[in-house]
C-alpha cells in the first residue's frame, strides 16, 4: 500500500503520580468522589523544571527509537500544544534544538486537546506532497495553568507527552483518512481568559485569577453528546468503512464517566475502546497518542486492524483519524 505510514510511537509522563485525594483537597472534595464523577484515580504532574517540550521531546525519542530511525532522518516535526514554554518561540523549536534534528522544519499547531489530530493530519498532508519523515507530538503541562481551587477543573488533568513518526512511501500501518472540525460559535467553553493580546496577564488579571484555565463542564458534555456521533458517522462514511470494520477506539481521554455515558449514540459494536485516563487522566493534546503508544505496547494491534482516533476540546474542535494496521 502507498501513502503515509506510522514507523512508530512512543510516549512520556513525568513521574510525579498524584493521587485523587491529593488533588482534590484543595478543591473541596475528596478522592472517591473524583473516581465517581471521572474515574480517574491518578494523574502525572510535572516536575518544577520540566516543560513541555522536556516532555515533548521524551516522547520524540521513544517514537524515533521504536522506528529505527535517529532525528538526523527527520524532516518535519509538528507539536500539538496549548500549553507552550513560552509564547514564543514556537515549542517546536526547543524540541528540534534538543533532539538535534537540525534539518526538519519545526513549528507548532494549537487546537488544544484535538491537537495531536490536527498535527498529524497537517503533517500526513506535507509528506503526501514533499515525501520525507515527521515527528508528530501531543504535548502538554496543563498543571501549570489548573486553580487548585477549581474541582470542574484542577481534578482531570495531567500531563504528559505522546508522539508518532510519520513517513511516505514506508512499510507499515497506514494513516488512511483524517477529518478536522472547528465551532468557533462555541469557542468561550474552555479558555485561559488571560494571557494573550487581548487580555495580557497584568496584576489585576492575575489577581482575579484569568491566567488559569476555566472550562464550561455541562455545556462541553453537550457539545460531545450532540456533535461527535454524529461526526463519528460522518468520518466513516467519507472513509468508506462500516461502524463494524473498526476493531479499535483511541478516543480523546477527557472524562471516563462522559465517555461511557456521553457516547452511547456511538456505536462501534466490534470496537475495543482504550483508556489510560485512570492512570493518566486527561492529557490534553496528548492523550490520544498517549494511548495509542500504550495500546501498540500491550501488542493490541492485528494486521489488517482499523484503529479509529478521536480528539476533540477547546475551539471548539473535533479531529479525526483512522489508521490501518
Amino acid at each position: 500500500m502507498s501513502g503515509i505510514a506510522v514507523l512508530g510511537t512512543g510516549a512520556y509522563v513525568p513521574e510525579r503520580i498524584v493521587t485523587s485525594d491529593e488533588v482534590g483537597a484543595p478543591a473541596g472534595v475528596d478522592g472517591d468522589w473524583i473516581i465517581r464523577k471521572t474515574k480517574i484515580r491518578e494523574r502525572r504532574w510535572a516536575a518544577p523544571g520540566q516543560a513541555t517540550s522536556d516532555l515533548a521531546v521524551a516522547a520524540g525519542r521513544r517514537a524515533l527509537a521504536a522506528a529505527g530511525l535517529t532525528p538526523g532522518d527527520l524532516t518535519l516535526i509538528v507539536v500539538a500544544t496549548s500549553t507552550p514554554d513560552r509564547p514564543q518561540p514556537p515549542t517546536a523549536a526547543y524540541v528540534q534544538q534538543q533532539l538535534g534534528a537540525v534539518g526538519a522544519a519545526a513549528f507548532d499547531v494549537n487546537a488544544v486537546c484535538s491537537g495531536s489530530v490536527f498535527a498529524l493530519s497537517v503533517a500526513q498532508s506535507m509528506l503526501a506532497q514533499q515525501g520525507g519523515r515527521a515527528l508528530v507530538i501531543g504535548a502538554d503541562v496543563y498543571s501549570r495553568i489548573l486553580d487548585p481551587a477549581d474541582r470542574r477543573t484542577v481534578v482531570l488533568f495531567g500531563d504528559g507527552a505522546g508522539a508518532l513518526v510519520l513517513g511516505s512511501d514506508s512499510p507499515g500501518p497506514r494513516v488512511r483518512h483524517v477529518a478536522l472540525h472547528s465551532f468557533g460559535d462555541l469557542s468561550g467553553l474552555i479558555e485561559v481568559p488571560a494571557g494573550g493580546s487581548r487580555r495580557p496577564a497584568d496584576p489585576a488579571a492575575l489577581e482575579a485569577g484569568l491566567q488559569y484555565f476555566t472550562m464550561q463542564g455541562r455545556e462541553v458534555r453537550r457539545f460531545v453528546v450532540e456533535q461527535l456521533p454524529q461526526l463519528t458517522k460522518e468520518f466513516l462514511h467519507e472513509a468508506g468503512v462500516a461502524a463494524e470494520d473498526i476493531a479499535h477506539f483511541v478516543p480523546h481521554q477527557a472524562n471516563g464517566v462522559m465517555l461511557d455515558t456521553g457516547l452511547e449514540d456511538l456505536v462501534l459494536p466490534n470496537a475495543t475502546t482504550h483508556l489510560t485516563l485512570e492512570h493518566y487522566g486527561n492529557t490534553g493534546s496528548a492523550s490520544v497518542p498517549i494511548t495509542l503508544d500504550a495500546a501498540v505496547g500491550r501488542g493490541a494491534f492485528r494486521p489488517g486492524d482499523l484503529v479509529l482516533l478521536a480528539g476533540f476540546g477547546g475551539g471548539m474542535s473535533a479531529g479525526f483519524a483512522l489508521l490501518q494496521w
